[in-house]
């Protein structure tokens, strides 16, 4: 008969340490408010100790509490205990021959996104970040609209794209008139304003002046046009606008941007007009990707003069550049240029947008699918095989 008696020898598993909670996206309301429940500030210190933080975390770019030379050295330790300050992995990080600089980032399994950096536009070079993994809008000339939508990102996860982007730039020992980061545009993967809390939480953060400090007025975000969010976005962003436009006529931009048919061209400019600060000093860009035979005829082009009436505006021209399966092929260089002459004419300036990072596909989000599938020496193939990445639009977008 088998024995029944109790294996006194076995152990129960040791429970898990609880996660160290990442420091490096949160606000300075969030920082207190941590040191407050974990008992490492009263609440009369707890201000003070966050202000010490934040500086180390948004303005130094500090990643290890023993660099925080002005906190005790117990205190830092005892930090250590419950925090951590990270990095989300950089899973791929590619440079192009003109400097643009890409970063697929990994936030979570299976929650990536991809980040670009351009250099010499604004001020003196523009990062177009993501707020969203993948994106619901379905605009037919955009590859990121063929990746289903899998959840916005955090305002943690945004700012953690520029806080990337200052490591690998060494940006956070650059002088203020030396800094290679000037400008911040969110059009990378996803519709910023259906993401809205997260997007104006970060902007909070990265406009801060005791932080990363860029300018609200070098921040811009791009929206298709989810009209009810315009207004909140500039009251509670500051930031500057930008319209993913592409049509002129309700009919072409049904098929080319879908949420028209929610928010048609009408709806939308009146939106447009009421955005708070809107001005000659803050004008709204309006991005206009020109597409073979589909929206470049000189008719195209004078119907924008006549809707662009009254508002302050500037229009940059996108040329197309196609991915694996796109229906569409980018207008001529000559039909380009009419287009252009044609809306300078009108009196609105009219950049045509000079292709950037085309060696490596620096389109925000273009290939992120790809990249995850495909064995290098199949992605080095496509890259070969195609004309390049689509400009980022917004690479001049603050100007001055």
């Amino acid at each position: 008969m088998p024995s029944t008696a109790l294996d006194l020898t076995r152990r129960p598993a040791p429970l898990s340490a609880p996660a160290l909670r990442n420091l490096a996206g949160m606000t300075k309301a969030e920082l207190a408010a941590a040191l407050i429940e974990t008992g490492l500030a009263p609440k009369d210190k707890a201000r003070m100790r966050s202000s010490q933080l934040w500086r180390w975390i948004q303005n130094a770019g500090v990643t290890g509490f023993d660099r925080m030379t002005d906190i005790s050295k117990e205190m830092r330790g005892q930090m250590a205990q419950h925090f951590v300050v990270e990095r989300p992995q950089v899973v791929e990080r590619q440079v192009s021959r003109d400097g643009t600089r890409k970063w697929l980032l990994r936030f979570a399994p299976g929650i990536e996104a991809e980040t670009v950096y351009i250099p010499d536009v604004g001020r003196s070079g523009a990062l177009c970040v993501s707020s969203q993994v993948g994106c619901t809008l379905n605009c037919t000339f955009c590859h990121t609209g063929t990746q289903a939508l899998v959840r916005n990102l955090t305002a943690a996860e945004i700012i953690a794209q520029v806080q990337v982007a200052c490591d690998d730039l060494e940006e956070w020992t650059s002088e203020p008139g030396e800094r290679r980061l000037s400008n911040i545009v969110f059009m990378g993967m996803g519709e910023p304003l259906y993401n809205l809390d997260g997007v104006a939480k970060a902007i909070d953060v990265i406009a801060d002046d005791q932080g990363i400090a860029i300018s609200r007025r070098r921040i811009t975000v791009s929206t298709s046009g989810v009209v009810p969010e315009l207004i909140p976005l500039g009251e509670r962003t500051q930031a500057m606008l930008a319209i993913s436009l592409h049509a002129t006529n309700d009919a072409l931009r049904d098929e080319l941007v879908p949420l028209n048919k929610k928010y048609d061209i009408a709806t939308l400019m009146d939106g447009i007009r009421a955005y708070p600060g809107l001005s000659n000093a803050r004008r709204v860009t309006f991005e206009y990707v020109m597409l073979k035979g589909i929206n470049d005829s000189p008719a195209e082009a004078r119907a924008l003069v006549k809707l662009m009436s009254g508002i302050p505006a500037k229009i940059n021209l996108i040329p197309f550049n196609p991915w694996p399966g796109s229906p569409y092929a980018c207008s001529d260089w000559s039909t380009i240029e009419t287009f252009a002459a044609i809306l300078n004419h009108g009196g609105y300036a009219s950049p045509i947008r000079t292709p950037r990072g085309r060696d490596i596909l620096a389109a925000c989000g273009q290939l992120k699918s790809e990249s995850e599938k495909m064995r290098a020496s199949e992605r080095r193939a496509l890259e070969l095989g195609l004309q390049g990445a689509a400009s980022l639009a917004a690479s001049d977008l603050a100007e001055g």
